[in-house]
């Protein structure tokens, strides 16, 4: 079983910053892709960041130039640091690893359980 948490969400002003983070655990053998996707009440899920196992990444055209997406291999960990922060950031966000359990095995999605960000004007 693979396990994602992510941390950093919460309340900020327009303008704010933020720094999520999201760390993988238990039976890992390699992690591919990493990203964050955003859930806004009613709307499908939609990403936000990602990076790829060599540092590649892709932002939405929204974010760009305000988000940064990294990961740390050694901890298993991918964070986004968010800068200049609008009320339609907002929104439950989401990670998302795609893992290989067994060297042999099939890469899978792998989920965290979200993390809220609510942005005041």
């Amino acid at each position: 079983q693979v396990q994602l948490v992510e941390s950093g969400g919460g309340l900020v002003q327009a303008g704010g910053s933020l720094r999520l983070s999201c760390a993988a655990s238990g039976s890992i053998f390699s992690i591919n892709d990493m990203g964050w996707y955003r859930q806004v009440s009613g709307e499908q899920r939609e990403l936000v960041a990602r990076i790829g196992g060599g540092g590649n990444t892709n932002y939405a055209d929204s974010v760009r130039g305000r988000f940064t997406i990294s990961r740390d291999n050694a901890k298993n960990t991918v964070y986004l640091q968010m800068n200049s922060l609008k009320p339609e950031d907002a929104g439950v966000y989401y990670c998302k690893a795609v893992v290989r359990t067994q060297r042999y095995s099939y890469a899978a999605n792998y989920w965290g359980k979200g993390t809220l960000i609510t942005v005041s004007s």
